[in-house]
């Protein structure tokens, strides 16, 4: 009789630990799927304004033809978007956000051009994307935080199985400040 008790207790000591394997595997697995969509949803957006910004940019040129290195930079920013890795793009994304800042700083300065009806769709319509990425930011660096947090901590450390932690999106300091502009 205590044999069986005794081997019935391990069978449920297995079964628990199996189930519980099981689930923060499955757990894990999921915040990072979770991360990957998460980067895909930032990398739309990105694109859609990687697609956007030409436009804008030929729209604001008619009316600010002196600019001519405000506009070099958003290109140069925009070209660097396509390529690299992850953390790369979202640096250059982070210089065409700047760049863009400043775009509209020179067009508060050209008031034929802020009366113009496709700098104001155009404008709209970045503003639009610039909110959605700061948003899918953000939810990129929830679902991290959910991840670091689950294999960093007892149990799920136990059965995170060498995974590393992953890096937060972050905003560079020299662009958390206002945007000067000087003519």
């Amino acid at each position: 009789m205590d044999t069986i008790l005794i081997g019935g207790v391990i069978l449920v000591v297995v079964l628990i630990l199996v189930a519980l394997y099981f689930s923060y595997y499955n757990r894990i697995r999921t915040y990072e799927n979770q991360i990957d969509e998460a980067w895909a949803q930032i990398d739309v957006q990105l694109k859609k304004r990687f697609d956007l910004v030409p436009n804008l940019v030929e729209t604001v040129k008619g009316y600010a033809k002196h600019e001519r290195e405000i506009f070099e930079k958003v290109t140069e920013a925009r070209s660097k978007i396509v390529t690299g890795s992850p953390e790369e793009r979202m640096k250059a994304s982070n210089q065409l956000t700047a760049a863009l800042r400043t775009v509209f700083a020179v067009a508060e300065n050209y008031p034929n051009l802020k009366a113009n009806e496709n700098f104001k769709l155009l404008q709209e319509q970045l503003e639009g994307i610039e909110n959605k990425i700061a948003y899918s930011r953000q939810y990129f660096n929830s679902t991290v935080l959910n991840f670091n947090n689950l294999i960093t901590t007892i149990p799920g450390a136990w059965f995170a199985g060498g995974r590393q932690k992953r890096a937060f999106l972050e905003i560079p300091e020299a662009e958390r400040g206002p945007v000067k502009v000087t003519f």
